[in-house]
């Protein structure tokens, strides 16, 4: 097993950077007039995932590590429904997003664990 020495080391971390990149990818197909909207919003919720997994990491406390992982599962659900609400309005199709789900299902399951792992 690899020594973890920075939050870039975790497996969670490089799952949620996967799904930024595929999310922005997505999002490029929205219309421009949500560049401000659902566009600005699905993106700033995948940018969280990552951000609150390396914030927590480096806060060297064992509860705002957990608290920062809840938060990080918040924002997943958060772009979840985004993508519910984008195939509603017809911005995506339904097939669009089924690689994408199937990334936030194991990035769920990643993320529980940690926080079972940690609260063991």
């Amino acid at each position: 097993m690899d020594e973890i020495k920075s939050f870039r080391d975790l497996k969670i971390w490089g799952k949620a950077i996967l799904l930024v990149k595929e999310i922005y990818k997505l999002t490029n197909s929205f219309p421009t007039n949500e560049a401000y909207g659902l566009t600005q919003q699905i993106r700033r919720a995948v940018i969280s995932i990552p951000s609150n997994i390396a914030e927590g990491y480096g806060r060297n406390s064992t509860q705002d590590y957990i608290r920062f992982l809840r938060i990080s599962k918040g924002s997943l659900y958060e772009v979840i429904a985004q993508l519910e609400i984008a195939v509603a309005l017809d911005y995506l199709e339904s097939n669009d997003t089924i690689s994408i789900n199937m990334l936030c299902t194991e990035l769920d399951k990643m993320i529980q664990s940690m926080i079972n792992k940690i609260l063991k």
